[in-house]
């Protein structure tokens, strides 16, 4: 599936001549496993009579084209990607017969096949131009129209689309079947646009809206997994989020119904299609899971339904402000789970994970302005990053310490009720917080959108000032409202006792007259976005003391400054692993607890120098072992510390422990290994030569299901030796029919080694083969090859020169292809701070 693009200026123009498209959209599904039957019926407007224009498709073949009647020669006008289209009328009809190819990498109208009971599963994932593997169509946000689905299927299949079903028949004579028939669409963005079908499952329930309206609800997931679906609860947490945002928005729910699905081999979190969000099956939990990933699937399903407002009734007008759309949603979702749902912690969840994300995203080499200019659609796909998602809502929820929360609500409702079905910029919605608000946000929206780079405050006790200096060549500064608090140490814990908000309005702010305190905490509630330096006394006691605080928010402002001085190389990890471990055992907050393990996982691996990595990680597994052991039975903490536990044994007496848990010789009182975790003790035999290839099948045996086969995949793919290195090799690089799902799993086998000299002879296939890759592959799986098999690990073995290799290919390269130059230039930056970290092993918490 090769990369295909559309300019901003062919856009531009398109949309200057095109309006009011309406689509007939009429797919058969029942015929072949590689391709399905499209006709596609474009009603639409033309300024200009006589001008000519084209529509959007990527189709194997078209097999008929006519234009207001008259037969046109799709051997002359379909290109492979687009049809063009001369002599238009005022208005105009125009009809394609196509033959469209199903996916498997998870674009356009994936089919999927369940190992479990063979029945056969569709699902649609469009974002952000992928309609056009479909039906013909305008494929630009600012085109929208009415879409109108006829959809002919096998007995016994679900046929779910944004719209409700307006009828259903036998289809005529000859091969049988189904006939669904949809009602169309409010005015919608084509990406917006979806359907499902196959033999789903289906749960059903209602909410109220403000308007009065009783809105339908319903999930669906595969029948093989519908025992793992606790539909009551997916409700739920959906019934609360209409609930905050309605009244918050002032605008109801504008769709028919709102139904979510659960999707195999998804490459995403989800999608916010217009009623019919899609979901990766992975948040369908078949094993006891994590709090962390419940929490996760909550607020996943308050972004995609916040999508619903934002993005879908009001959608953007170009994808330069796809970072609005997704920064809003992932904002608005955390705000949502903390004044709506149990998840009152999750401001805690944001700082662990997405400002993380944001803050590593950002300190690349690669990083840019929020507001990124988007010239075409691989720069689309170049920016759904960290910045877009993490930075953009983290600046959002500064946003609104700096306006004022009333006022962002209001500014909101206004936008709402102004460009309700229609395409906007950014500076729409500035309008209309500038004039709830008061404040003019000229000069915020320049220093924060158009720069990138995150900014270092530290206070110079000494001159009384705080201090806010820029990471080069960005800005020294920044406009943000910061928190302070003052803790005093109790019996050895730090309590907060006074707290106060400050304006940074230079690059240098006087500090407000404050009393004297054992612990400054700089950024106290996190609301700033900035890297943070305490002064020696305040980072001493914060150091010591982190695990103590009672504020899991502040705990998480103490143990990002802890990480990141260790990747900045300014404390050592095995001082970073030293306090996590001393640590980790009482966190309360199952995020916080997972984050850490995991960069105790990345500060072992990547961060301690070889000649100490191998005695660090088996202290580190011991520690953990103790752990698990005082861990409350049953608990979160439980389950996290057996995970870690298992991923970092190395000796043979851990591995034995491991192997007791996994064959039941071992119990710890409220452990249940169940069939998730006995894949993953099972993977750390595997990838310490405890387990051989027979093993994997008989555990396959037991789990014949998705699930099963991408772990046995993976195990596969851990075996510690050259041919199984290879053989993954192969099916992740060269086989072109592996799924996307399966391949990640393969790559993440692949890459698990208690030996890196594995993988050394792999160095130079991955260079050559990356321009191939990236020219024949799907962006998501080309992505997955290339992040995830570039070399880290076996940068600082002997006689690896992988920084030189980078370089030469890079150079090779030239500036074609940006999104595969981005990727690898964040591998090699990867590499450059992990080296340096090393080298910084011996800083101690004292300096």
């Amino acid at each position: 599936m090769k990369h295909v693009n559309l300019t901003r200026t062919e856009a531009a123009a398109r949309a200057e001549l095109i309006s009011n498209p309406s689509y007939l959209i009429e797919l058969d599904l029942r015929d072949g496993a590689e391709r399905f039957g499209s006709r596609t019926t474009v009603k639409f407007d033309c300024r200009q009579a006589g001008a000519s224009t084209f529509i959007d498709l990527i189709a194997p073949e078209v097999t008929a084209v006519s234009l207001n009647g008259q037969a046109l020669d799709p051997d002359e006008v379909f290109a492979g990607d687009r049809i063009r289209l001369d002599g238009l009328a005022d208005s105009n009809e125009l009809v394609v017969e196509a033959n469209c190819a199903y996916s498997h990498t998870g674009e356009g109208l994936h089919r999927f096949t369940d190992p479990a009971d063979g029945e056969v599963y569709l699902y649609t994932q469009f974002e952000p131009a992928d309609s056009r593997r479909v039906f013909a169509v305008f494929e630009q946000p600012d085109l929208k129209g009415t879409f109108e689905f006829m959809v002919v299927t096998p007995d016994g299949w679900q046929v779910v689309s944004n719209q409700p079903v307006t009828m259903t028949m036998t289809a005529g004579k000859g091969k049988g079947g189904i006939v669904h028939q949809f009602e169309p669409t409010p005015k919608l963005s084509s990406y917006l646009t979806a359907l499902i079908a196959g033999p789903y499952h289906e749960w059903h329930s209602e909410v109220v809206s403000t308007s009065g309206r009783t809105v339908p609800m319903a999930l669906y997931a595969r029948a093989s997994m519908a025992e793992y679906v606790d539909s009551e609860a997916i409700f739920e947490i959906t019934r609360q989020g209409f609930g905050f945002y309605e009244p918050a928005f002032g605008y109801p729910y504008p769709f028919a119904k709102y139904d979510q699905v659960f999707c195999p081999e998804y490459n995403f979190g989800a999608m916010e299609n217009a009623g019919l969000v899609t979901i990766t099956e992975s948040y369908v939990f078949r094993s006891k899971p994590v709090r962390s990933r419940v929490e996760r699937r909550a607020i996943t399903i308050l972004h995609e339904l916040a999508h619903m407002w934002f993005g879908d009734l009001v959608t953007m007008r170009w994808w330069n402000d796809l970072w609005l759309n997704e920064s809003f949603a992932e904002f608005v979702s955390h705000l949502a789970a903390v004044e709506a749902t149990e998840w009152t912690d999750a401001w805690t969840t944001f700082a662990y994970s997405e400002k993380t994300w944001a803050y590593r995203q950002d300190q690349l080499p690669t990083t840019h302005p929020i507001l990124a200019p988007i010239d075409d659609l691989v720069d689309v796909h170049n920016n759904f990053d960290g910045i877009t998602y993490a930075k953009g809502a983290s600046v959002l929820r500064q946003l609104v310490a700096w306006v004022g929360q009333d006022a962002f609500w209001e500014g909101l409702r206004q936008y709402f009720a102004k460009h309700a079905w229609s395409n906007t910029e950014l500076s729409d919605l500035l309008v209309e917080l500038e004039t709830a608000s008061g404040r003019d946000l000229t000069t915020w929206s320049e220093a924060w959108l158009k720069t990138a780079g995150v900014n270092t405050i530290s206070v110079d006790t000494e001159a009384g000032l705080l201090v806010q200096d820029g990471q080069e060549p960005y800005p020294l500064w920044r406009p943000q409202r910061i928190a302070l608090g003052g803790y005093s140490l109790v019996d050895g814990v730090p309590a907060r006792f006074w707290d106060t908000e400050v304006d940074l309005t230079d690059a240098r702010t006087a500090l407000p007259k404050l009393r004297p305190a054992d612990l400054l905490l700089i950024n106290d509630r996190d609301l700033a976005y900035a890297k943070v330096r305490l002064d020696p006394g305040s980072f001493k006691a914060a150091a010591a003391a982190v695990a103590g605080l009672t504020d899991p928010l502040a705990r998480s402002v103490i143990w990002g400054v802890l990480w990141d001085m260790t990747r900045d190389g300014e404390l050592g990890a095995p001082a970073f692993v030293d306090r996590v471990l001393s640590g980790v055992g009482g966190e309360s907050s199952s995020t916080a607890m997972r984050q850490l393990l995991g960069e105790l996982a990345t500060a072992l691996e990547f961060y301690t120098a070889p000649e100490f990595r191998t005695a660090a990680t088996a202290d580190a597994a011991d520690r953990l072992w103790a752990l698990v052991q005082d861990a409350e039975p049953g608990s979160d903490a439980q389950l996290q510390l057996v995970k870690a536990f298992a991923l970092h044994a190395a000796t043979s007496p851990q591995l034995d422990l491991v192997e007791e848990l996994l064959t039941g010789s071992r119990s710890l009182t409220g452990l249940t290994v169940d069939v998730d975790l006995t894949w993953e003790l099972l993977l750390a035999l595997v990838a310490a030569g405890r387990a051989d290839e027979p093993r994997i099948d008989d555990q396959l045996a037991n789990d014949h299901t998705l699930s099963g086969l991408e772990h046995a995949a993976c195990l596969k793919a851990a075996l510690p030796s050259p041919e199984a290195k290879a053989a993954a090799w192969l099916r992740a690089v060269e086989d072109p029919a592996t799924p996307n799902a399966t391949q990640r799993a393969v790559i993440t086998g692949w890459g698990r080694v208690k030996d890196a000299a594995l993988l050394e002879p792999f160095v130079e296939p991955y260079f050559a083969a990356l321009p191939r890759i990236w020219r024949d592959r799907s962006p998501e799986t080309a992505a997955s090859i290339v992040e995830g098999l570039y070399p880290h690990q076996v940068a600082d073995r002997p006689d690896m020169d992988v920084l030189g290799a980078t370089d030469r290919f890079l150079a090779e390269l030239g500036p074609d292809q940006p999104p595969l130059r981005r990727l690898i230039e964040e591998g090699r930056a990867a590499v450059t701070r992990a080296l340096a970290a090393q080298r910084a092993n011996g800083v101690s918490l004292e300096g």
